[in-house]
């Protein structure tokens, strides 16, 4: 792997957003991707206490360039949704205007979420590629916890968001969810070559990482051999 990379994982109410109840509650994970020969980063999923975020790349000695989302839920991008409200992106954004990189069919949810404009988001398809620095990152479409999720996939590594935990994956009975689109999502997860790390939105497990070929053999959501019993796993 290059040794340019930069790359912390951070543990809501632990890392940042300590004494957060939500943050402590919710167990997300962020992370700070970027360049060390640049020192340009991105942020995946900035939410609850962006200045502390904001905080470790400086103390890092690294420079925002911009913001990796891969879903429009508050927990990962803030705003407002079922009743409560977070910090994220709209803070974020006043204090440091750069561009917000999301797949194009979240788009809308980002914005009715978060009230941020329709020019602070920079929409992408599937496979586009984000390079931070002369840091590659892969934009892979991963419908189905939202209409628009999306994983990132850089050197060795897949950053999932809600898609696929090491152990389960994300809901599918939220608005925009879809169950089927969940099962061609992760089954298009499984066959990435060069078994990338796993690294997932929330600590739902003892272990904050795991080897994809580890996540294929241990996780449920790869037990059902066909979309049938996938479905008949969900109706159970």
């Amino acid at each position: 792997m290059s040794d340019r990379l930069y790359f912390r994982q951070l543990l809501s109410g632990r890392d940042f957003a300590v004494g957060d109840p939500i943050a402590t509650q919710m167990v997300n994970f962020a992370y700070l991707i970027g360049d060390r020969e640049t020192r340009e980063a991105v942020i995946v999923d900035p939410a609850y206490a962006v200045g502390d975020l904001l905080d470790v790349l400086a103390a890092d000695d690294m420079r925002l360039a911009g913001v990796l989302a891969t879903h429009h839920h508050p927990d990962h991008v803030g705003g407002t949704m079922m009743g409560f409200t977070l910090h994220g992106l709209a803070e974020l954004l006043a204090r440091e205007p750069v561009p917000v990189h999301v797949n194009r069919a979240e788009a809308e949810w980002v914005q009715r979420v978060t009230g941020v404009s329709k020019t602070d988001l920079t929409p992408h398809d599937h496979d586009d590629v984000v390079h931070v620095g002369e840091i590659p990152i892969r934009l892979l479409h991963t419908p189905g916890h939202t209409p628009g999720s999306q994983c990132f996939l850089l050197e060795g590594r897949l950053v999932a968001g809600d898609t696929l935990f090491l152990d389960g994956c994300g809901r599918t009975d939220f608005p925009g969810g879809d169950a089927e689109a969940m099962y061609h999502s992760l089954r298009r997860l499984a066959e990435l070559q060069g078994d990338p790390v796993v690294f997932p939105g929330h600590q739902y497990s003892a272990a904050p990482s795991a080897p994809l070929s580890s996540v294929r053999e241990n996780n449920y959501v790869y037990r059902p051999r066909s979309l049938d019993e996938w479905k008949a796993m969900f109706a159970g």
